[in-house]
C-alpha cells in the first residue's frame, strides 16, 4: 500500500509560542525547481501587531540584562545552531538550491556570524561610548543605549546567513525584534525560530513572521511602537514606501542601498550603531 506523506505546516513564532496566523492563511513553499517543500503560515496585520506588542513587553527585561548575560544567551543560540547543523544544511540547500558543500559553508558562516555578534555584547559600551572633554568643572560621558523594538524585513535571497546578519546585531545591542522572513525562502528562518524557542532567548525578544514583505512592511513601518527599521528585504520600491511610512513616527531607518550586500563579507559596526541611541550625562566635579 502506498503511503501518503504528511505535509508540514510551519507556524509563526510570537512571544515564545508558535501560533497559527489569526487569518487562517498559509501558502506552499517550493524549492528553486518548483518542488513542494512545506506549507507556512501567512502572517496578517493582526499577527504583526501581536508580535510588536510581545517585543515591546520583552524589551525592558532584555535591555536591562547585563551585557555579559546577553552574550551568554546569544552564544547558546550559536551552540544550538551548530548542534542542528545537518538540519540547517538541508533547509538551506533546499531553499537556495545549493549543493551540499555550499550549503555547509553557508551554515558554518551563519554560526560564526552569531558568535561574532555574541562577542560584541560586552564591548559595545567601550567602543561606542566616550568620556568627553569639556571646558568646565564637569564629567561628561556618552553611553550607547538600545533604541527599542526593531522591525526587520529579512533578506529575500540569503535565507539564513543574511537573516542572521541582520537579526543578531539587533539582539546583541539589547533591542527586541520583529522579523518578516523571506517570502519565497522562509524555511531556514522558521527553523531558526525553533532554535530560539528552545534556547535561553526570553519570550518576545525575537518574533518571526512568515509572509509577504510587501503586505506587512508598510504596517511595520507605520507602527508607532516600532523604534527602528531595517528594510533590507523590501526591494527598492518597498524601501522608499517604508521610509515614507516611518517618517510619521520618526523612526530610524537603516539605509541598505538598492541591492543586498555580500553577506559573506566581514561584518562591521554599522548594524550595531543602527540599533543604538547615544545618551550623554553631565555630572559636576566634587570639591
Amino acid at each position: 500500500m502506498s503511503r501518503v506523506e504528511v505535509a508540514k505546516t510551519y507556524k509563526l513564532y510570537v512571544d515564545g509560542k508558535f501560533p497559527r496566523s489569526e487569518s487562517g492563511r498559509s501558502y506552499p513553499v517550493t524549492d528553486p525547481k518548483g518542488r513542494f517543500l512545506a506549507n507556512v503560515s501567512q502572517a496578517s496585520r493582526k499577527d504583526l501587531r501581536d508580535a510588536v506588542a510581545a517585543a515591546r513587553k520583552a524589551f525592558g527585561g532584555w535591555s536591562g540584562a547585563t551585557a555579559y548575560n546577553r552574550g551568554q544567551v546569544l552564544y547558546r543560540v550559536a551552540e544550538m545552531l551548530q548542534d542542528r547543523r545537518e538540519q540547517f544544511v538541508a533547509r538551506v540547500g533546499e531553499a537556495e538550491g545549493l549543493s551540499g558543500r555550499k550549503a555547509e559553508a553557508v551554515v558554518d558562516a551563519a554560526v560564526d556570524r552569531w558568535v561574532y555578534y555574541a562577542g560584541w555584547t560586552d564591548k559595545i559600551a567601550s567602543v561606542l561610548g566616550a568620556a568627553n572633554p569639556v571646558a568646565g568643572p564637569y564629567f561628561s560621558f556618552t553611553t550607547p543605549e538600545p533604541t527599542g523594538v526593531v522591525g526587520v524585513l529579512a533578506p529575500q535571497r540569503s535565507s539564513l546567513l543574511g537573516l542572521v546578519s541582520v537579526l543578531a546585531p539587533v539582539l546583541a545591542t539589547g533591542c527586541t525584534a520583529v522579523v518578516v522572513t523571506s517570502g519565497e525562502r522562509p524555511l531556514p528562518a522558521v527553523t531558526l525560530a525553533e532554535v530560539l524557542a528552545t534556547s535561553d532567548v526570553p519570550a518576545g525578544v525575537a518574533n518571526v513572521l512568515s509572509g509577504s514583505a510587501l503586505e506587512l512592511g508598510p504596517w511595520l513601518a507605520s507602527h508607532a511602537d516600532v523604534n527602528a527599521l531595517d528594510p533590507i528585504g523590501a526591494g527598492p520600491v518597498g524601501k522608499v514606501e517604508m521610509a515614507r511610512a516611518a517618517a510619521d513616527t520618526v523612526k530610524r531607518v537603516l539605509d541598505t542601498g538598492d541591492e543586498e550586500p555580500d553577506w559573506t563579507a566581514r561584518p562591521g559596526l554599522a548594524r550595531l550603531r543602527n540599533c543604538l541611541e547615544a545618551k550623554t550625562v553631565w555630572h559636576p566635579l566634587g570639591t
